[in-house]
């Protein structure tokens, strides 16, 4: 079973990495602006679908943009598909991740509550 796994975690790194590489290099829609990072790739047991989390920074409207990448995603899975020795190029499926956005919001959170003690320390 871990080395089913094992396979699987390379499918994807590989997908992730490959899925990168078109959107930044080879994906031309005027439309698209902002840096869109894949920041993971889970692909089903039988390869059939692949859902790719992406994250967006400098993206005005995230719907707008998931549904280019929604649209593009025949024109990504077959440049995948050139690449990536795999029987049958899994679906791809654009789903948007917060967790990047989650973090950086606790990040903030725990930064006001620093300062709030160095005040508070000091007025002591």
């Amino acid at each position: 079973m871990p080395s089913k796994s094992n396979r699987m975690n390379k499918i994807n790194e590989e997908l992730k990495r490959e899925i990168s590489k078109v959107i930044s290099l080879e994906l031309k829609n005027p439309n698209l602006k902002g840096l869109i990072t894949v920041t993971q790739v889970e692909t089903t047991p039988d390869l059939r679908y692949a859902k790719v989390f992406v994250s967006m920074i400098g993206v005005n409207n995230r719907k707008d943009t998931l549904g280019i990448l929604k649209r593009s995603s025949g024109f990504i899975r077959s440049e995948v598909a050139r690449t990536v020795n795999l029987r049958n190029t899994p679906e791809l499926v654009f789903v948007f991740d917060e967790s990047i956005e989650y973090g950086a919001r606790i990040d903030n959170i725990l930064k006001d509550i620093t300062k709030d003690m160095k005040k508070d320390d000091k007025g002591e």
